[in-house]
């Protein structure tokens, strides 16, 4: 202990002195603690264990290695990039817990400068945000059909082949995104058939199964399955119909654990591995 013996006993007779009890018996044997001071060494190291494990948590919480982490989802995450990011995150920094929050441009913009969203993972065709952005990665536009839909029978589809079809809209996530992309691919077919919802993929999905219509997604939901529903690639002319993505968070966000997720996405993707300002 780096203390002199003389030193010592002063000390455990003043402690003694203090609580108004004797801690310790003293004999030519030898010192050890009276039934008084069994329990006051029992409390004691309760104290110091508490103690340990706060300034563990404390520090362990300044790297950003547990707490909270609110994550704002603009598409479905049930395989793809976002699901893979979640993955390896939850690996690395399995005691952070992350919370999603669903909702469109709008609505995650709003969380982010209210503080109540940590960052927002959509597409980056967002305007009117002027603090931090992060490219990252793109995806497919999916066609979700009926089996026996004759645009099932196809490898892939092209815009103008959905022209005419009934073509179920969601108004959540990027419904509205793919909305504009649709009349803009199909503006000189006249008016389409568009069936609006404010339901989930989930719900979604099962009205293509039942053969309601045609669903437009990104390619992040295929990992959800039913039955009599296939997927099928939609092509512009020279390929597939793609939809950027970045992350979206405010500068001046202090949480712990956010700077451990941009590092993990800034790892995923070393090409895009530096936050900047839109132009």
């Amino acid at each position: 202990m780096n203390v002199r013996q003389s030193t010592l006993s002063r000390r455990l007779r003043d402690m003694e002195h203090r609580v108004g009890a004797q801690l310790f018996e003293r004999t030519n044997g030898g010192t050890r603690p009276t039934v008084a001071g069994r329990g006051f060494l029992a409390s004691a190291r309760h104290i110091l264990a508490e103690t340990d494990a706060a300034l563990r948590k404390v520090q362990t919480r300044s790297r950003g290695e547990n707490g909270q982490l609110v994550i704002g989802i603009y598409a479905s995450l049930s395989t793809g990039n976002m699901f893979s990011t979640l993955l390896d995150h939850h690996r690395a920094y399995p005691e952070v817990e992350v919370r999603t929050v669903d909702g469109g441009h709008d609505a995650l913009l709003c969380g982010l400068t209210n503080n109540t969203i940590d960052i927002a993972i959509m597409t980056s065709s967002c305007y009117g945000w002027d603090d931090r952005v992060l490219p990252l990665w793109n995806e497919r536009v999916i066609a979700a059909l009926h089996l026996r839909h004759p645009l099932a029978n196809m490898e892939t589809i092209r815009w103008h082949d959905l022209a005419g079809e009934p073509l179920l809209v969601t108004k959540n996530g990027p419904g509205p995104e793919l909305e504009r992309l649709l009349n803009a691919r199909l503006g000189n077919c006249g008016p389409q058939r568009l069936l609006y919802h404010e339901s989930g993929l989930d719900r979604l999905l099962s009205l293509v199964a039942v053969n309601y219509g045609v669903l437009l997604m990104l390619e992040g939901a295929t990992g959800l399955r039913y039955d009599n529903v296939t997927f099928r690639e939609v092509q512009d002319g020279d390929g597939p119909t793609r939809l950027d993505f970045a992350a979206y968070w405010r500068q001046s966000n202090d949480n712990p654990t956010l700077a451990p997720f941009l590092a993990l996405l800034q790892q995923r993707y070393p090409d895009l591995s530096s936050a900047r300002r839109p132009d």
